[in-house]
């Protein structure tokens, strides 16, 4: 993404996270230096960011596992091409977490000292069916849950699972799953050292809405966007920083946030449309209607710089005004890092993780599928979740 574009949306001209870094290059150093290290994930937006930061440092062997057959050819690709020493034991796998395959895989493999998890389903929209939610909550929980199972009955390295600002008071299936993501890793933190990090939207990462903008420019198709929807966001470097510290630097049971402001990091969907078309060139043109915004966009010449946009007020199922980092028990240490703040041993309830995980088995079990028992039983063990149905998903929207 053009650099100019990011850092007028961000507001900054330097990774929020680089003097925290550079205060911890010789703790991070020493930690790496010879380690063993599995990337689940690692072809995703962040998973990659990740795997870009790591790289530079002196690893001893590097697993990359993503079931993206084409996203992982690229990464390696990348990483070959680019001025990064990788270690002589590196090798990847075109395998999801959670199958035979990947249960093979960690068998066959000598003991890792980390262990970072990237493979979630991250959309609001994975909640339209039961199909979809049942594929969420399998990745998100059930399959976590199998892979600290298995680390702890190994050598147990240390664990990092990426989390999201969506799990705190959640409005949506998807941030009730990382939620339970949360308390899964909780779970195991007396086995296995645990660390998470929940942070914001990465602009313009694959599948976003971001990521829609430069799509529609490339196709000439209207853009569109809520007014009174507000995020934060960070790059996908400065994901991948994040990252790194907490998986590297951070404590058992703890939760990375990074340190923003509402008053100047928050920004709506709608202003971040017009700033991408300003700096692309481009005139933002308002429309009232659907097909008339499509009518323009088919009808314009090569040489025009208006673009029609529709900037509507959000009416879908699950989306929450402004995401949170905080919950409301819980307490950051501020004082550790200068942009990062520390949630130490967040609450942890492990009969309501047990009820869910042997309900959702269960239910994962029948023939049959109804969305009503999953909701039912995701709401009975994330007391925060504050979900409510409008009748509509994103998928009913330009």
């Amino acid at each position: 993404m053009n650099s100019a574009i990011l850092r007028k949306i961000l507001k900054r001209k330097r990774s929020l996270f680089q003097e925290d870094l550079e205060v911890r290059r010789a703790e991070i150093r020493d930690a790496l230096k010879g380690a063993r290290l599995l990337v689940i994930g690692a072809a995703g937006s962040i998973g990659a960011a990740f795997v870009r930061e790591v790289a530079q440092w002196p690893l001893g062997a590097l697993r990359l596992v993503d079931p993206s057959e084409n996203n992982l050819v690229e990464l390696v690709r990348e990483l070959r091409a680019s001025a990064l020493t990788l270690p002589e034991d590196f090798a990847t796998s075109a395998i999801p977490l959670g199958g035979p395959e990947f249960d093979h895989f960690l068998a066959a493999q000598p003991p890792f000292d980390h262990v970072v998890n990237f493979a979630a389903l991250k959309h609001v929209r994975s909640e339209r069916d039961p199909f979809t939610l049942m594929r969420m909550l399998d990745v998100n929980v059930l399959s976590l849950d199998g892979l600290l199972a298995r680390l702890a009955g190994k050598s147990p390295p240390r664990f990092f699972s990426v989390s999201s600002d969506k799990a705190v008071n959640p409005a949506n299936l998807m941030g009730a799953s990382k939620f339970l993501m949360e308390q899964v890793m909780w779970s195991w933190s007396g086995s296995v050292s645990a660390v998470t990090a929940r942070f914001a939207n990465v602009a313009f990462s694959d599948g976003s809405l971001l990521h829609g903008f430069v799509r529609r420019l490339e196709k000439r198709q209207p853009m569109a966007a809520p007014v009174d929807v507000k995020r934060y966001f960070i790059t996908h470097e400065e994901a991948g920083q994040l990252c790194l510290l907490a998986s590297v630097t951070g404590g058992n049971r703890e939760v990375f946030i990074p340190r923003l402001e509402a008053s100047h990091d928050l920004a709506t969907f709608a202003e971040i449309a017009v700033i991408f078309l300003q700096e692309s060139g481009y005139t933002p043109r308002l429309f009232a209607d659907d097909h008339e915004a499509r009518l323009f966009a088919a009808a314009m010449e090569p040489g025009c710089r208006e673009w029609p946009c529709r900037f509507t007020v959000s009416d879908t199922t699950g989306e929450k005004e402004e995401e949170e980092f905080v919950g409301d028990d819980e307490q950051v240490d501020s004082a550790r890092f200068l942009r990062i703040g520390v949630i130490r041993e967040p609450a942890y309830d492990s009969m309501a993780l047990t009820r869910f995980l042997t309900t959702l088995r269960q239910l994962r079990a029948q023939p049959v599928w109804e969305m009503a028992e999953l909701v039912r039983a995701v709401e009975g063990a994330v007391p925060t979740l504050r979900h409510q149905v409008a009748g509509r998903d994103l998928d009913g929207k330009m």
